[in-house]
């Protein structure tokens, strides 16, 4: 009898002991695994608000604003607290209709039902005023602040660039971002991004069933902050920037300018351009459309760093220096210019009208291409090196040096090589052993398969400016203060030719100014030195291309002009490139003449309906 109680005492602990695990495992289930459960409840009393952080502010080099923050809300929503939603009314307050509400939810819910996710953004504070008082009727929702950006001026689109939603890719590898969430998406907001974002906080607020918050959970004990981002302090001047963009309204090319003693880019102007603001808050999916698809203009796309072109006869002062080094130029070299050069069956490279024969500093002061193609091929024939791709090998590697046919590594997004061919290229276009100098005569005055960027160009004037270095070309100097500065771009860049061949260049550069092809560019009291240059475009008119530095002996601004499809250099570029050194270097303009021609000039389109686009852009 007493083991039939004791087997029964077993049983009812049996029985006991497996209820209770059960429960056990399905708390555990309620609890752990399933937790749309905790979600449902904690939602019910319990909001969990991002905190976004300010992005840092950006400044120009004087201290000016150029972009800041502005108040901002989106409107939040979690799916499976939806209920009992006065439709209409947030329908009329967001100024949409009943299917794109439907639609709207239907996407957030695919997201996720129980995750906040975004259903109207960057509402304005003046629009969130009239929302805020009617968030009771509309469960499910909430209202985050969060910040737009804002542009102080209409200018430097490209540099400043612009931010943008983020995309699942940048989500699934890095956790910091989620749904809704915005990056840099070009220019400085984009290089500059760690710096920029600062850190998101979270704010734990009690909501009641109307949906309204009644005060911080525990008195705020487990909330976070958010921390502000880096302010930076860019190398642009923004009156110089903002003036290079009214000489270039309605035409194509690029202006930028360097300080050559530390390679801070003054100026980086890309035309046709747009007003940054444009893509700014809930305007900025339609109005990038717009701009994306301006197959005219091409308003979004960064010539200054992104354009490829011959750079003409700008590039005879590398072959000048590299004829020196190689001991095949002096200054003393003199060589007569029948209108051409002849390179066999009747071709010639043509040459302008000038007095002849000429010495070194003459052909770059009149820019002879009959002068500067002999150069050329007493570099390639040396009879030191024993084959035509050696004697290539050599002078390409001169040309390197010079940072060319690759990227500086500038804090931009977007930078292209440019191209210096190789010797597999000739190898592959015209054989092996069968290409001579003169089948490649047209790279003797910058012509041919050589690219060049508008940043190399102004970099290549610099780098005159100081004699045979550079330092990289860069848009950020500090962070945080003023004084707080970059150590980046401190390294100087030497070419590997001998600095004592570089007066003499220098010399006719400014020749080139005060009594040849540039006089146009002249400045009274500023020596200016410069370099022409006209290259050929075979899908239309040439490009007109300038090169300069100034002062001669102290320079603080080099600068490179391209104006494409607007013939001679001496037409359009130098004078640009003269008016944006006065500006600089005298802060006004005072020969208005100049002034007014270049701005009124309108080289893209000469009729109505594109100053009409240009205006709108």
């Amino acid at each position: 009898m007493e083991k039939v109680y004791a087997n029964r005492r077993y049983l009812i602990i049996g029985i006991f002991l497996f209820f209770g695990l059960v429960f056990i495992l399905r708390l555990f289930y309620i609890q752990v695994i399933v937790d749309r459960y905790i979600l449902s409840a904690n939602n019910n009393v319990l909001r969990y608000v991002t905190q976004y952080p300010a992005r840092g502010l950006i400044y120009d080099r004087n201290g000016k604003l150029l972009v800041f923050n502005e108040a901002a809300y989106d409107l939040m929503v979690t799916p499976a607290l939806v209920k009992n939603v006065d439709t209409a009314e947030l329908c009329r307050l967001m100024e949409i209709d009943k299917r794109e509400f439907i639609t709207r939810l239907k996407k957030a819910r695919i997201y996720s039902p129980y995750r906040s996710s975004i259903f109207e953004a960057q509402i304005s504070l003046e629009n969130y005023g009239y929302l805020e008082e009617k968030m009771f009727l509309f469960p499910g929702f909430f209202v985050q602040p969060r910040t737009l950006r804002k542009y102080t001026y209409p200018i430097a689109s490209h540099t400043l660039g612009y931010i943008g939603e983020v995309g699942p890719e940048i989500i699934l590898k890095n956790s910091y971002y989620r749904s809704g969430d915005y990056i840099g998406a070009s220019g400085i907001e984009k290089s500059y991004e760690d710096v920029l974002k600062g850190r998101k906080g979270m704010k734990i607020q009690v909501v009641d069933v109307f949906n309204r918050p009644k005060g911080s959970f525990q008195e705020g004990k487990y909330d976070t902050s958010a921390v502000a981002g880096i302010d930076l302090y860019s190398t642009l001047d923004a009156d110089l920037q903002a003036y290079g963009e009214k000489l270039m309204t309605t035409k194509k090319g690029s202006i930028v300018a360097i300080e050559p003693s530390t390679g801070e880019i003054l100026c980086l102007v890309s035309s046709p351009s747009y007003d940054p603001n444009l893509l700014v808050g809930r305007i900025r999916k339609k109005n990038y459309n717009l701009l994306a698809n301006d197959s005219l203009f091409e308003p979004l796309f960064n010539r200054a760093l992104m354009a490829m072109y011959p750079p003409g006869s700008t590039f005879k002062l590398v072959d000048a220096l590299i004829g020196q080094e190689e001991g095949v130029l002096t200054a003393e070299t003199h060589y007569g210019c029948p209108g051409g050069f002849s390179i066999g069956n009747g071709k010639i490279v043509a040459c302008h009208s000038h007095f002849s024969p000429l010495n070194l500093h003459q052909a770059i002061q009149l820019s002879c291409n009959t002068y500067f193609c002999r150069v050329f091929k007493s570099i390639i024939d040396k009879k030191e090196f024993t084959s035509t791709r050696q004697g290539y090998i050599s002078w390409r590697k001169h040309v390197m040096s010079f940072g060319f046919g690759k990227k500086f590594g500038i804090d931009l997004p977007g930078e292209l090589n440019g191209n210096i061919p190789s010797p597999g290229y000739y190898d592959k276009y015209h054989g092996v052993n069968r290409w001579r100098s003169l089948t490649i005569i047209s790279l003797a005055i910058g012509q041919g398969e050589i690219g060049i960027t508008p940043l190399q160009l102004a970099n290549l004037s610099a780098l005159m400016a100081n004699r045979g270095f550079f330092y990289t070309p860069h848009i950020i100097k500090a962070t945080g203060t003023k004084d707080n500065m970059i150590q980046d771009f401190r390294e100087k860049k030497v070419t590997d030719i001998n600095p004592g061949y570089f007066e003499l260049v220098v010399d006719a550069m400014h020749d080139v100014v005060e009594a040849g092809t540039a006089m146009i560019a002249k400045l009274d009291s500023v020596p200016i030195c410069g370099k022409t240059g006209t290259a050929q475009n075979p899908h239309g008119k040439n490009h007109s291309i300038f090169i300069a530095f100034a002062p001669k002996d102290d320079p603080k601004i080099a600068i490179s002009v391209v104006i494409e499809n607007a013939g001679f250099g001496a037409t359009w570029a130098a004078p640009i490139a003269s008016l944006m050194i006065e500006k600089y270097l005298k802060r006004e303009v005072k020969r208005k003449n100049v002034e007014e021609s270049m701005i009124n000039a309108n080289l893209i389109i000469p009729n109505e309906r594109t100053k009409i686009r240009i205006n709108k852009h």
